[in-house]
């Protein structure tokens, strides 16, 4: 007979379970897995690699709960009311606050392409929005630092942590390697508001952070993705949390194009394309934009 399966962190979709031929249980590898509490049963862990990013409990009742990685996450400060102003929650922060950068980025990127506007301008507009990456960035981290790794969920029972070294959980591997390319679009934004470079030292002090930046955003956006996919590539419309991801993988990939094409070349003293670099930061920052806007209601959904 089929038990039915609570889906915690998020909505019952079925009422049985029936485990994939990907699913391994604890026993069979060195997989890093949630901690458990007296009573509670491990029945299957799931993910890509050496990952676990869902796994199914059978409780001391007998009842099967399937925890998903996430959700547990971004529920992790409880059920609250509301969808659009959670000003309690850090996740509701993270959203705002990567909403703002977004916003600067795009709007530094179109006008930067489409109008006439002084550079220092230009400039600012983009080291502010990179300030308000580093901070949405460092709450997203501390977030998967003093999440509870167990079936519980809500107030962590141990003191508030700056920070850990967890690489064998992807989501705090996605949101260090985030949190790092922001510092690089901090020094990248920065020396771009200054004057007077020439092409290798443009190249240096903006060109070179940037590129490493961009790099550790999309690392990171794939590791976000796969933790929603629990596998390296899969299609779930109509989940929220993979359009977020989705979107913020596609964001990814556009910075990356910008970056590439706005290496200043010595020879002339121009980047590559500026039009391709101003249009890939312009579109990565739009889907930036609506990932962080998702972020609200998804995070509503999982309390």
């Amino acid at each position: 007979m089929r038990r039915k399966i609570t889906w915690f962190g998020g909505c019952a979709r079925r009422a049985g379970f029936l485990a994939s031929p990907a699913t391994r249980d604890h026993e069979q590898g060195t997989r890093l897995t949630t901690e458990l509490t007296e009573g509670w049963e491990r029945v299957a862990a799931d993910g890509p690699g050496p990952f676990v990013t869902s796994e199914v409990w059978r409780t001391p009742d007998g009842s099967l709960v399937r925890w998903r990685s996430r959700l547990h996450r971004k529920g992790a400060t409880g059920p609250r009311d509301g969808v659009w102003w959670r000003p309690d929650s850090i996740s509701w922060w993270m959203g705002v606050l990567f909403a703002i950068g977004s916003f600067c980025f795009a709007l530094a990127a179109i006008v930067s392409q489409w109008a006439s506007a002084p550079r220092p301008g230009i400039g600012v507009t983009y080291f502010v929005g990179s300030i308000f990456f580093t901070v949405a960035a460092y709450l997203q981290f501390s977030q998967a630092v003093n999440v509870e790794h167990g079936p519980v969920r809500g107030p962590t029972s141990h003191r508030w942590r700056p920070a850990s070294w967890e690489p064998r959980r992807i989501d705090w591997l996605a949101s260090a390697i985030q949190l790092a390319g922001t510092l690089f679009f901090n020094v990248s934004t920065f020396a771009g508001m200054k004057h007077g470079f020439d092409a290798r030292q443009s190249d240096l002090r903006v060109w070179t952070p940037d590129v490493f930046g961009s790099i550790c955003f999309l690392v990171s956006s794939e590791f976000a993705y796969v933790e929603v996919c629990y596998r390296w590539v899969c299609l779930r419309a109509r989940s929220l949390s993979w359009r977020i991801v989705s979107l913020n993988l596609v964001g990814s990939i556009a910075f990356g194009v910008s970056a590439v094409t706005s290496l200043i070349e010595p020879s002339t003293s121009e980047p590559v394309s500026a039009a391709i670099a101003n249009a890939g930061t312009a579109v990565g920052a739009l889907c930036f934009l609506a990932g962080a806007v998702m972020l609200l209601p998804e995070a509503a959904q999982a309390g």
